[in-house]
């Protein structure tokens, strides 16, 4: 339940601190005084997105927090959710910056406002003023007999299995359009891999023919390089193998004369053999290197064959021009296979269906179970609540799956003997709607595991005796459940067991909404109030005893 509730500089208010008690609360207070102020920000700590226009003028934060107890039921949500769980207390926090930040808290632990949101399904049942015009809303009375019908479990293994079947026909429509697309230029694509497959480079040519090229374009300038290197090299007289030969013979006169020189001996002679080879191979390479026109031809065809693919195809090197040819024949082969393809993709996607249809079955059994017992409980609740001929029918209808099954719901309605139930949004009345939801309401908070439920006008479009039977409604749910009404009835305020008001005041140049609980005789000056306008008779006050005390 709702034990604390703690608004700084929201909206209107400054700083507001008001503490809750189990059983029946009620909130009054006149149009204009902040009633839905609050309820804006009791609605910012169930998860709702901010709207930094709610920061009080002048403030830079905005802060909202909630302490709940009596959490026992909440241990797993808890557990699956990893964070410290404390079955007496959980505080709810949410901070808004004018920088644009938003941050929530549990328990002063951050956390994603999507957690936040799931918590407070858990917490409170919130109906809102916007909610009663959501009664016709075939989504709204379908959650509403989820709800009823407690087919979470179904529903949550449903859309498994349905997010199996939507993946499996995204895919196989893109799939579709992809071997379409492919069949659509497929002789584009052949021509392209027939001029990549008859010019059949490897991997590595290019280099190799753009060097051959440059020996083939300066073949005169390198053979006229090699040719005397090797003269330098064998020259007779003044060549360097030749001077070398004649040091090591002069060395080697002196190893017996003077033993020092075998080291410098033994080198010239490995370097006389070196240079002996090296000049042997400069020789084979000036002769290997000739100036060949045709083959310069041939060379340069095929890079200009290289270079014409290359810009063709926009690619730098050769490597991706391979790589290019190899897509292209993936492609070809998967436009030969395509059909297999595609049916396997179908076979997938029927698979899915089947499975989700499976799954839909039960979560629509589940919801038909429910709807005789779900029928005749409101029906028979509406007859207390003045309403003797009112009928109530759920209308479950097969449509073709979505994400919240297969089903079609529709409410129907009747107020009056011998008329057929019909769509609520055509028939029912403003206050007939409010008796309605009341009744939804009673019966979801008897199935579910809210400690705590928030109505904000719930009693719209009724009075008199009515308003008595529905006030009676609402205290009975409180003996299992929190219950909190904001109401403009003195009928519902006097059946309250803890009153709360709502005023506004003028301090300096602004305005303040405030909040205080009401004491005994406050309590009995307000619903005279309610009863009598500004204008307070001492009979408004008989009348506000006898409303509370039945005196």
């Amino acid at each position: 339940m709702l034990s604390k509730l703690h608004i700084e500089n929201y909206v209107l208010i400054e700083n507001l601190d008001l503490q809750f008690e189990s059983g029946f609360s009620v909130i009054t207070g006149e149009t204009g005084a902040g009633k839905s102020v609050l309820m804006g920000a009791i609605a910012l700590i169930l998860g709702q997105r901010a709207d930094l226009r709610v920061i009080k003028e002048g403030a830079s934060r905005c802060v909202v927090e909630a302490e709940f107890n009596q959490m026992h039921e909440l241990a797993d949500f808890f557990s699956l959710k990893g964070m410290e769980f404390d079955p007496e207390s959980c505080i709810v926090r949410r901070e808004l910056y004018d920088n644009g930040k938003s941050r929530a808290f549990v328990n002063d632990s951050p956390v994603a406002l999507s957690l936040l949101r799931d918590l407070a399904l858990k917490l409170v049942d919130v109906h809102s003023q916007h909610e009663s015009l959501l009664l016709d809303n075939s989504l709204f009375q379908l959650e509403l007999l989820d709800n009823l019908a407690q087919s979470h479990e179904q529903l949550t293994d449903y859309r498994l299995v349905y997010e199996s079947y939507r993946q499996a026909v995204q895919e196989l429509k893109a799939l579709e359009e992809s071997i379409q697309k492919d069949i659509d230029g497929q002789d584009f694509l052949l021509f392209q891999l027939e001029q990549l497959r008859s010019a059949a480079f490897k991997s590595g040519e290019q280099e190799q023919l753009e060097q051959e090229l440059s020996v083939l374009e300066h073949a005169e300038e390198i053979k006229a390089a090699l040719s005397k290197i090797e003269n330098l090299l064998s020259d007779e007289e003044q060549g360097i193998c030749s001077l070398l030969k004649s040091a090591g013979q002069e060395s080697a006169s002196l190893l017996s004369l003077w033993p020092k020189i075998t080291e410098a001996h033994e080198r010239m002679h490995s370097a006389f053999v070196d240079l002996n080879d090296l000049q042997r191979d400069v020789a084979r390479w000036c002769n290997d290197v000739e100036y060949n026109p045709q083959l310069r031809e041939q060379v340069q065809d095929r890079l200009s064959l290289l270079y014409e693919l290359l810009q063709k195809f926009k690619a730098n090197k050769l490597d991706e021009l391979l790589d290019r040819q190899v897509d292209l024949e993936k492609r070809i082969a998967f436009i030969e296979h395509g059909q297999e393809l595609l049916d396997a993709a179908r076979q997938k996607r029927d698979d899915a269906l089947q499975a989700a249809l499976q799954k839909a079955g039960l979560l629509s059994g589940k919801r038909k179970a429910q709807c005789k017992e779900i029928e005749n409980h409101l029906s028979a609740q509406l007859r207390q609540l003045g309403m003797p001929h009112g009928l109530f029918k759920i209308d479950i209808e097969a449509k073709a799956p979505d994400e919240l099954g297969m089903d079609k719901v529709t409410f129907l309605f009747s107020a009056n003997k011998n008329i057929a139930p019909q769509a609520i949004g055509q028939i029912a009345s403003g206050g007939e709607i409010s008796r309605l939801m009341l009744s939804l309401k009673a019966l979801v908070a008897s199935k579910g595991n809210y400690s705590c439920l928030l109505f904000d006008e719930i009693d719209a479009g009724v009075s008199g005796e009515i308003a008595h039977k529905m006030a009676d409604l609402m205290k009975e749910i409180a003996h299992k459940r929190q219950v909190i009404c904001i109401t403009h009835l003195p009928q519902i305020a006097a059946r309250g067991q803890q009153h709360y008001k709502v005023f506004k005041t003028e301090e300096g140049e602004q305005a303040l909404s405030k909040a205080i609980r009401l004491s005994e005789e406050e309590r009995v000056r307000e619903i005279a109030l309610m009863l009598s306008g500004a204008n307070l008779s001492q009979a408004a006050i008989n009348n506000a005893r006898h409303l509370i005390y039945g005196e």
